[in-house]
């Protein structure tokens, strides 16, 4: 990577003195070690004998040698090799004035040495008190720089991208054209801008991304750079917001003014719905930390001078919750949304990435894409990374047409868990619960699909009845949707069907919970009840204060007509279910019979399985 920063473009700070560091801790390490040596590292102490009982001892024959070294007496006892008594005498009297008999013992004279002994005492009282104070110096000086971190709280931490070798560009991002289009201007104003103003266009201060999670929305960000060739900003959200209080509004002035000095340029906010939610929730007043960001967001977008040529990227997939004051004109000046990728944009954003990875030549990729609509880009890119994972397990140089097809299963249902053991009695139950649902998605007409039978569980779930559109679809109807509900209801109308209304069982519970989230969707959300038609009731999840502070927009007796009518879809579709499974009971049996042999059958076999079933009339009615 090319270290060279842009022109003008200022340090974020000093390196780190870790030299600095690693001296103090040395200091102290040495200290310790002094402290150790006072206290036991000395050399051992000799005995003290007065030297009255030393000459006594001597002429008695006790002693074999002493060593006399100024007024200092060390003596070695006979049988020992090293002096264990030590003595003091004058120095200016003789041995022998002082009655020794010295033809009884050894006598030795040494010069007098205070050498050692300075040194010793010199380590062990002035050494302390030098290191003491290093360590003292060192942590006054760590406060000190704690304390210019607390200054530095205001601070922009935006990280600096676009001197790198590798830029991403429009070509490194599969599908998104129409999104690519609209921003190819925004490169254009980057890397020409004379040309726009010379005819009085204003270049734009402000393009939002929308789009649900892992659609590309930072890779498009980072193209647009990329292809302008420009310096890019990177920062999320939540890093605007700390614990100080405005700290958030002192980063965007400081991050405003480094893009200024650093234009033309690109600052990149991720995730701006964590500052730029709607004002006046009720939550912290006026003087809420994030309001006060953004009401530094909205004064430097609305600042910028003609001719800086700052443009500021955002993305969210929550633009409904942001503020009106964010989305005028002048500000975020354009919109661009990116959908979840079409067929034809998943095949491109396959062979991306699956460039890089030895795939064996029978991969059918535009098959994984027809069976893979509602996937985002991160969720495609994870299948080709789960598909690697699978070929290295299985100790394979290329990833065949099993390793993609066992990690799209994966990711999109879950693992599988064979090492749940279930008991015949619910090994039975399973399977007429899975094959219920598939006698009902694909009997009714406007149903998707059978495409895998499992009892095998997965995921969080006992055993798994997939279904796949044959196409991608944009809209769907009531009849669509009341096909799905029963479909859902398939499992729990089997096992009533064939146990009894009474032992009915718990496998059911995330089939029944879905089919209400989707009634009271389709009553609440799209319209579509029978009494309630063309009517919509629509509550904002995401804000909390307001379903708090705000009252219900609909009455009590409007509540209990939206409760009926998700009641009613309910009972329909269980109706129907039921008509259908007792119209087919002999293939139920046959299917049961097959999941119980095999575990697992594909859609080729269910569909041979459930060839001649029958479409009563009953179930083609809607209420």
């Amino acid at each position: 990577m090319d270290k060279k920063p842009f022109k003008n473009l200022k340090s974020g700070g000093k390196p780190q003195k870790r030299g600095f560091k690693n001296i103090g801790f040395v200091a102290m390490i040495i200290l310790f070690g002094l402290v150790i040596f006072a206290a036991y590292g000395q050399p051992k102490t000799l005995k003290e004998l007065p030297f009255s009982d030393v000459v006594r001892q001597a002429n008695q024959g006790e002693f074999q040698k002493i060593v006399v070294s100024g007024s200092t007496l060390e003596i070695t006892k006979k049988g020992e090799d090293k002096p264990s008594i030590s003595s003091h005498k004058d120095p200016q009297v003789g041995l022998k004035e002082d009655g020794l008999d010295t033809s009884k013992v050894e006598v030795e004279y040494k010069p007098e040495s205070s050498s050692g002994s300075l040194w010793l005492t010199l380590a062990t009282t002035i050494g302390p008190v030098i290191l003491i104070s290093l360590v003292l110096f060192f942590i006054m000086r760590s406060a000190q720089g704690q304390g210019n971190q607390a200054l530095s709280f205001g601070k922009s931490r935006a990280r600096l991208y676009g001197n790198e070798k590798d830029k991403v560009t429009f070509a490194d991002v599969a599908g998104s054209d129409e999104a690519k289009q609209d921003l190819q201007e925004v490169v254009e104003f980057l890397k020409f801008p004379k040309k726009f103003e010379a005819v009085g266009a204003r270049i734009p201060k402000g393009v939002l991304l929308v789009g649900p999670p892992g659609t590309g929305k930072t890779m498009l960000a980072r193209a647009v750079a990329g292809e302008a060739n420009t310096p890019f900003f990177s920062i999320s959200g939540s890093e605007f917001v700390e614990m100080f209080v405005g700290v958030g509004a002192s980063r965007v002035r400081d991050l405003f003014a480094k893009a200024k000095k650093n234009a033309p340029c690109i600052i990149f906010v991720d995730e701006i719905d964590a500052v730029g939610r709607r004002r006046g929730s009720g939550m912290g007043g006026g003087h809420d930390e994030r309001e006060q960001t953004l009401n530094q967001i909205l004064v430097e977008m609305d600042g910028f001078e003609q001719g800086t040529n700052v443009i500021v990227l955002a993305a969210t997939n929550r633009s409904d919750v942001l503020d009106p004051a964010l989305l005028r004109p002048g500000r975020f000046d354009r919109r661009v949304n990116i959908s979840l990728p079409d067929r034809k944009d998943r095949e491109a954003i396959l062979k991306i990435h699956f460039a890089k990875k030895p795939l064996a030549k029978n991969v059918d990729l535009d098959a994984l894409a027809a069976k893979s609509a509602g996937s985002s880009g991160a969720d495609l890119s994870n299948i080709a990374n789960e598909a690697a994972i699978v070929a290295a397990r299985k100790n394979r140089r290329e990833i065949t047409g099993d390793d993609v097809t066992a990690a799209f299963e994966k990711v999109a249902i879950g693992p599988e868990r064979k090492s749940k053991i279930m008991n015949e009695a619910e090994k039975q139950m399973t399977a007429y619960h899975e094959a219920g649902h598939a006698i009902v998605g694909h009997v009714l007409p406007d149903s998707d699909m059978v495409h895998k039978v499992t009892i095998i569980p997965r995921g969080g779930t006992g055993g798994v009845t997939w279904f796949i559109p044959p196409e991608d679809k944009n809209y769907h109807s009531i009849i669509e949707y009341k096909d799905v509900l029963a479909r859902m209801l398939g499992g729990r109308i089997a096992e009533e069907v064939v146990y009894g209304s009474e032992r009915v069982t718990t496998g059911a519970g995330s089939d029944l919970q879905k089919a209400a989230e989707l009634a009271r969707d389709m009553v609440i959300n799209q319209g579509m009840g029978k009494k309630l038609r063309d009517q919509v009731f629509h509550v904002d999840e995401g804000m909390m204060m307001e379903r708090l502070v705000h009252e219900r927009q609909y009455s009590d007796e409007t509540a209990k007509v939206i409760d009926d009518e998700v009641e009613s879809l309910i009972s329909e579709a269980a109706n129907r279910a039921r008509v259908v499974i007792k119209a087919n009971l002999t293939k139920l049996e046959v299917l049961k019979d097959r999941l119980i042999e095999k575990e697992t059958v594909e859609a080729d076999e269910v569909v041979k399985i459930l060839k001649d079933t029958t479409l009563p009339k009953a179930a083609t009615l809607y209420n």
